[in-house]
């Protein structure tokens, strides 16, 4: 249903190391920079596996609170999240674990941002017989 969504951060080079870092885990890499010619002088950047899905914009009014879910392919992929984002910088906000309270294989991993943002990376699959 959503195609791409957004949002602002106050310092251009710490959100895009902690982004680069959280969402390597999930195959994700910034993919497009928007000329500035064309943004009024602001870095814009946008993040996806194929296509930009996820973007950040220099200035503006960031928000804490804002909460954003990225899809993992794995248990694996979530907890690789979790261990990037708190490298990179970013502050716990619930280990990697089931989340019962959602459904039977809920697993997710939530990581506030540079700008205070819950950033969750989340598989919905059973746990893989190994």
């Amino acid at each position: 249903m959503i195609d791409h969504a957004g949002i602002a951060v106050a310092d251009w080079h710490k959100a895009k190391t902690f982004y680069d870092a959280a969402l390597s885990p999930l195959g994700a890499k910034l993919l497009h920079m928007v000329p500035e010619a064309f943004t009024g002088g602001a870095k814009v950047g946008g993040w996806g596996r194929d296509k930009p899905e996820f973007w950040l914009r220099e200035g503006g009014e960031p928000g804490p609170g804002r909460h954003y879910a990225f899809a993992a392919a794995s248990r694996a992929e979530v907890d690789a999240f979790h261990a990037a984002a708190l490298a990179a910088g970013g502050r716990d906000n619930g280990a990697p674990g089931l989340r019962p309270h959602y459904h039977a294989h809920y697993y997710g991993a939530f990581v506030l941002d540079p700008d205070g943002n819950n950033i969750e990376a989340v598989c919905h699959r059973p746990q893989q017989e190994g």
